[in-house]
């Protein structure tokens, strides 16, 4: 079976960046941020996009490329032990938990989409969202969303998945463009932004690992690495593009759309909402909603307001589906409709604890995804480094510039001890703080080398005579 590939570089890079922004920029960010100290938490989660993201998406990147396969298949057609199929199987796992409660969150958009145009939300904006965020309505439109998503995702890579990025994601830009330059006028836009902007090092100093943690599962979680989907998208990649340059334009453009949010949102929380945390999870539709109510037009700022959101967060859904899809459809050669009707089935029904619950829905949007995408990501470059090795160095080189070519060998040793080690450490500082102990960081830094370092042993060890392969592409 011919197997789909991206007609343009600038179709995969679009598709990529709507992976990566999606309600991770728009909703989760600023909810993030909020809750971590505002422009502290914004320096560290650009620290780690630039300094950790860029070289993991590059590994990702590497891998999907390579093999020409879904996870699942990668790990298994490339070089190293079986073993390894497990991490593209948690990569699977990851999809579908992401999809179960992000599908919520799409279903809480594209009612607020639809209610704008009668104003439903305007009066009590809070009462409102309470009554609407959990329970059987809440499903309802959750299964709605999960709808457009899979008839989407069922057409396919080149006609489904990147015909609908290229016309969304330049939409999203001017919109949410035209929607910062609105905020800037609001009466509190100043105090917004030098909560955003304004480098607080106190805070920071004082907050130290609990920012980092979170930087670090927002900055997996936006970019869409540790969970498989940049590794597929990248399978679908021809072999004269510069990963390097792919790489570093998808963590730059989902920075930059990120900022942009920021610079949206709060605004109109200084403005028409009892500050930044206001809200929590639910700040986009209690604090910002409520501003609308307050504007001429209301309705029509409401609607273009959710009209952004909605798209963001279909371009991101979109990919989560494909993992699994991709999947079912080139490892047991089943077609892609009856796949994506199969899967959407079981999103339903894992997702429907997210939409009824709100502590099933908080646990799983918080901390199990970030500690699931640290751990996958930290698995992948271990994987790059160690199991692939030159081959990865190869892959790497394949169509690289002039200026990306002497940062090869660097990349692969980086990839294979800093970043997984600081990974680990981001990984056991938010465990340990989910079971409540407060542990010292140099302390974990300690577990974190105990970790690390008989990993990079034991894989070296397990790897050291399994040649590297480069499997046939599918023609």
């Amino acid at each position: 079976m011919a197997r789909d590939t991206w007609a343009s570089r600038i179709g995969f890079i679009l598709a990529a960046v709507g992976s990566a922004v999606g309600l991770g920029n728009i909703w989760r960010f600023p909810w993030m941020t909020a809750q971590n100290g505002g422009s502290a938490f914004l320096v560290v989660y650009l620290c780690i996009v630039l300094g950790v993201g860029v070289p993991g998406l590059l590994a990702t990147l590497v891998i999907g490329r390579r093999s020409n396969r879904n996870p699942v298949g990668a790990f298994k057609s490339l070089a190293g032990s079986r073993g390894w199929i497990l991490l593209g199987g948690m990569c699977v796992l990851t999809s579908v938990v992401l999809l179960s409660f992000y599908s919520v969150v799409g279903g809480w958009i594209l009612r607020y989409f639809l209610e704008s145009f009668t104003g439903a939300y305007f009066a009590h904006p809070a009462a409102h969202f309470e009554a609407v965020n959990y329970g059987m309505e809440a499903f309802q439109y959750q299964v709605l969303f999960l709808i457009v998503t899979a008839l989407i995702v069922m057409v396919g890579v080149r006609e489904g998945i990147e015909t609908a990025t290229k016309a969304m994601m330049p939409g999203v830009v001017l919109l949410l463009g035209a929607m910062a330059l609105w905020a800037f006028s609001q009466p509190n836009a100043a105090q917004g932004y030098q909560f955003f902007l304004s480098f607080d090092g106190q805070y920071l100093s004082q907050h130290f690992l609990s920012i980092l943690g979170s930087a670090a599962g927002q900055a997996l979680f936006t970019l869409s690495i540790g969970g498989g989907t940049m590794l597929t998208y990248a399978s679908y990649i021809d072999e004269d593009r510069s990963l390097p340059f792919d790489a570093s334009a998808i963590a730059l453009l989902n920075l930059g759309i990120g900022i942009l949010a920021g610079l949206v949102v709060f605004p109109l929380l200084f403005s028409y909402a009892d500050g930044p945390t206001s809200g929590g999870p639910g700040a986009l539709f209690v604090s910002i909603a409520g501003a609308f109510a307050n504007l001429p037009a209301g309705e029509l700022i409401g609607a273009t307001f959710f009209l952004v959101v909605l798209l963001a967060a279909i371009t991101s859904s979109i990919s989560m589906l494909e993992i699994p899809v991709s999947v079912l459809v080139d490892e047991f050669g089943f077609k892609r409709s009856r796949v994506t009707r199969g899967v959407f089935v079981i999103v339903v029904a894992t997702g429907a604890p997210n939409a009824f619950h709100a502590a099933v829905f908080g646990f799983v949007a918080d901390q199990l995804v970030s500690l699931l995408m640290l751990f996958g990501l930290t698995g992948m470059l271990f994987y790059a480094a160690w199991a692939l090795g030159p081959a990865a160095v190869d892959e790497y080189l394949t169509g690289a510039g002039r200026f990306s070519r002497p940062f090869a060998r660097p990349w692969r040793y980086a990839i294979g001890s800093v970043f997984p080690t600081f990974l680990l450490f981001s990984f056991y500082t938010d465990t340990l703080q989910l079971a409540g102990y407060a542990a010292e960081s140099v302390d974990v830094l300690v577990v974190t080398l105990l970790t690390a370092v008989p990993c990079i042993a034991f894989i070296r060890w397990t790897e050291r005579e399994t040649p590297s392969q480069n499997p046939q592409k599918t023609e």
